[in-house]
């Protein structure tokens, strides 16, 4: 196979939550724990750190690796979902795996792992692992895919855990409540081995705390290890990105290698040249300002329209679309009101059609119009938009993909 053969494999081959939703999610690791057997366990020679939370996981992610490549230290770093390039789920020192890679990880494994009726999600974790062990990192950073005890990345052994924070999103696979979400996230606490909290929430604080202490793991809070956090340039940041900052910031410090401040500061500027990060509150262009965000949930939209309020323009464009198992009453009431709304459906099958969405969006007073695809509603934004007006894209991470 050459690499479009391969990812035509992929894709279409292997259930896929990203595309499928529900029915691709497997609620256990076996499949992981034998496929790693018959690779001879690649994730258990290397180091790691392995972060999951409900927001900012990506971010934080790729803020670790930042740092710890500016220290000169091989770092590999794996992610999950990709949003133009399925080879940006796996770097090594921030460069992308190979076509050749991923082809010749495919060939080698296709019929053993066809017997194991792996997902997508399984197969690529296990190609990370293999690729991360070939290229001899020091450390592989390693961000969980959804939820955290029951996901397959939940297999090593880390140096560190990092849950970021807990929010309500996934609620039908892990859980109706903060607390067994939490419950969930906790999943990737590992005995004797530090946990950072990124964001302490006093409604699930205790069920980290309980679990740590049976694990006889330290527990520690990013917001009570940054008290110098005026060291790290973080004016510019939007807000939670800053928590994300803290806690990439927290890690590295518990890691406790030898980073030292220059290291931690120039990783957090250059992140998006040493990982190329995109897609969290990217800037597409000045006039009009035009930003996206691939924040999809109720904490993360939240999030992005408080950003919103602090910029000054003439009037916001909203380009949004969404999959089709999200709460929308809960997202939609976020919503600035005083907006023009491009709605739009994601290019795959779990998308939500525009205009069901849009009949959605007017019981909360939000006006609009829908259109056949994302890239219609942005040429139409962009024709619409002055200088001084404002366009935001957002609601879910293939909106963004399909725009930058």
């Amino acid at each position: 196979m050459n690499y479009s053969d391969t990812i035509e494999y992929l894709f279409s081959r292997l259930p896929m939550y990203q595309r499928k939703g529900i029915a691709a999610y497997k609620k256990n690791i076996g499949n992981i724990i034998k496929a790693c057997e018959y690779l001879k366990n690649p994730h258990k020679k290397f180091k790691s750190i392995h972060i999951a939370g409900t927001n900012g996981k990506g971010s934080t992610s790729h803020i670790i690796a930042s740092i710890i490549q500016e220290a000169g230290y091989n770092c590999g770093l794996y992610t999950s979902p990709h949003l133009k390039d399925f080879k940006e789920r796996i770097r090594y020192n921030g460069k992308k795996i190979s076509k050749n890679d991923v082809v010749d990880f495919v060939e080698r494994n296709k019929n053993n792992f066809e017997m194991l009726n792996m997902s997508f999600f399984e197969y690529t974790v296990a190609m990370a692992f293999d690729f991360f062990q070939k290229k001899k990192v020091d450390i592989a950073i390693i961000e969980t895919g959804l939820g955290g005890r029951l996901d397959s990345t939940n297999i090593i052994l880390p140096e560190v855990s990092v849950i970021t924070n807990i929010s309500m999103d996934h609620s039908n696979l892990l859980g109706d409540s903060l607390k067994k979400i939490a419950i969930e996230k906790a999943g990737i606490i590992k005995p004797n081995t530090p946990v950072v909290i990124g964001k302490k929430q006093d409604s699930i604080n205790t069920i980290f705390q309980k679990i740590a202490k049976n694990l006889n793991s330290n527990i520690y809070y990013a917001t009570e290890l940054n008290n110098n956090t005026n060291l790290y340039n973080m004016k510019n940041a939007p807000d939670y990105h800053i928590e994300n900052i803290k806690t990439a910031i927290a890690t590295i410090k518990i890691l406790n290698w030898n980073i030292d401040n220059e290291h931690i500061q120039n990783g957090i500027r250059n992140v998006n040249k040493n990982t190329d990060l995109k897609g969290r509150w990217q800037k597409l262009s000045n006039k009009p300002l035009t930003i996206c965000d691939t924040a999809h949930n109720e904490e993360g939209i939240k999030n992005i329209c408080d950003e919103i309020k602090k910029i000054k323009f003439d009037k916001l464009h909203f380009i949004l679309g969404t999959v089709n198992d999200k709460n929308l009453d809960n997202i939609l009431c976020l919503l600035p009101k005083n907006a023009k709304y491009y709605f739009c459906k994601p290019n795959i099958e779990r998308g939500l059609n525009a205009s069901l969405l849009k009949q959605e969006a007017i019981k909360h007073g939000l006006k609009g119009e829908d259109f056949q695809s994302t890239k219609l509603a942005f040429r139409i934004a962009n024709k619409n938009a002055k200088p001084n007006d404002m366009i935001f894209i957002g609601g879910s991470n293939f909106i963004v993909a399909e725009i930058i």
